[in-house]
């Protein structure tokens, strides 16, 4: 288990026409390897799932886009489907919260129409990524490279192309996810040893 997963506070964003698979098994996977998991959306209540366009299933929504900041949270999962992230990109608090994780470089994952929303928050410049196929000439547009692979990384932003990548598309998860909490943890303790303004005592300070 990736020590700097479990505990830690891990993001879902969806709506309504979200790919049932894409929230279910990255879900699970962090599940297991315990972190904390919200399901935020732009609605109250609960958002429908759909498998293959069709109804399946719905899931119960945490917390409400304006109620949550980035700085909560260690990462940011994006599942795909239609609908969902076309949903989503037409919202401005949904497009700031995605644009907020990529500028502070926390880690992002997303999976098949998901990086809908990475080209709304101008995130995809000089990145490259990958997506469902159709997305492909949206992504070069806005700047991006995209690639045609199960999942690819770049820095600290994971993406697929589709429900059948997603046991390599949740494995990087959980991988990326947790070096790079612990790698933000550990910079975080420095930090607090050694405030800017207070540098550490060089050889025989205080003698």
């Amino acid at each position: 288990m990736p020590a700097g997963v479990a505990g830690r506070k891990i993001a879902f964003l969806a709506a309504d026409g979200v790919e049932q698979r894409e929230l279910a098994e990255p879900w699970d996977a962090l599940t297991r390897a315990g972190a904390e998991l919200h399901l935020i959306s732009i609605e109250k209540g609960e958002i429908q799932a759909e498998r293959d366009g069709k109804p399946a299933g719905r899931f119960v929504v945490d917390r409400l886009i304006s109620e949550v900041r980035a700085g909560e949270y260690d990462g940011l999962v994006l599942p795909g489907g239609v609908a969902n992230p076309d949903r989503l990109r037409t919202h401005p608090g949904a497009v700031a919260f995605v644009r907020a994780f990529m500028d502070a470089d926390k880690p992002v994952a997303a999976i098949c129409h998901a990086p809908w929303l990475l080209i709304e928050a101008d995130s995809v410049r000089g990145r490259s990524l990958t997506s469902w196929p159709s997305l492909r000439t949206d992504i070069r547009n806005a700047g991006g490279l995209w690639v045609d692979r199960e999942v690819e990384l770049d820095q600290r932003l994971i993406t697929s192309r589709k429900p059948d990548d997603l046991p390599a598309f949740s494995a990087k998860v959980l991988s990326v996810f947790g070096a790079a909490i612990d790698e933000r943890r550990q910079d975080s303790v420095v930090e607090q040893s050694f405030p800017a303004s207070d540098p550490p005592p060089g050889p025989g300070a205080g003698r």
